[in-house]
């Protein structure tokens, strides 16, 4: 009998991520690659204006190249164009922010409930596997790639549910969501109460526990919505 669970290997790249499936590079690629990692790492803060003239500067790349990253990262929802007005990094808000996490909410848990019903050996270790990459990256600070880690995490486990669809129609938002993480501080206590909250989501998906795995997925994410919310406002209150 042919074992049920994901048919990706835990190294493959999300469908709108920049390097594409095969990890292979474009010009094209590279430039929406670069441009991914300064909007997520707040180089290139919300509401930056994105000149092509500047950017093919920065990047040390001829501006075509350049415009179709910008194409790239407008599919993700990152960058904003508007015909003969030009390009900027979308805005961070309170609203963004809500919409965002009920949206994740909505098709994260139905991707978490899937994967429940259909976890196989197989996806638990791919999962087990990036959780432990991600707490030790997030240890060692090597933030750029515990966050690939972490997307790992998650994504090893909604593709276990089979969808072909689900995983690419929440890919936008959870790259909109990646850009809210400025304030995540991975003290020890952070990481271990984060790698708690995985480990729950994880146990409940080897259990085939449907209920189980909504709510542990439900309060990883309403913590982090809570701790994003706290920082914003705080940020927002000062002078």
């Amino acid at each position: 009998m042919k074992e049920r669970g994901s048919p990706y290997p835990m190294t493959r790249r999300l469908e709108l991520t920049p390097g594409g499936p095969t990890g292979r590079r474009t010009l094209a690629e590279e430039a929406a690659a670069e441009l991914h990692e300064l909007i997520l790492s707040g180089e290139l803060p919300s509401g930056t204006a994105l000149r092509l003239e500047e950017l093919a500067k920065r990047l040390d790349m001829s501006q075509m190249p350049i415009r179709e990253g910008l194409r790239r990262m407008a599919a993700l929802g990152l960058v904003e164009i508007v015909p003969h007005k030009g390009a900027w990094v979308r805005e961070l808000s309170m609203e963004d922010l809500r919409d965002t996490h009920q949206t994740r909410l909505s098709l994260e848990t139905l991707a978490v409930r899937a994967a429940a019903t259909r976890f196989a050996d197989s996806d638990a270790t791919q999962a087990r596997d990036a959780l432990a990459e991600h707490v030790r990256l997030s240890k060692l600070g090597d933030n750029i790639a515990s966050r690939q880690a972490h997307t790992e995490f998650h994504f090893a486990i909604y593709r276990a549910g089979g969808s072909r669809w689900l995983p690419r129609a929440i890919e936008p938002v959870w790259q909109n969501s990646e850009r809210y993480r400025f304030g995540s501080r991975q003290t020890k206590a952070r990481i271990e109460q984060t790698r708690r909250e995985h480990q729950a989501i994880l146990d409940a998906c080897i259990a085939h526990d449907e209920e189980g795995a909504e709510t542990a997925l439900r309060d990883h994410l309403e913590g982090a919505m809570q701790r994003i919310s706290e920082t914003m406002a705080r940020r927002s209150a000062k002078p």
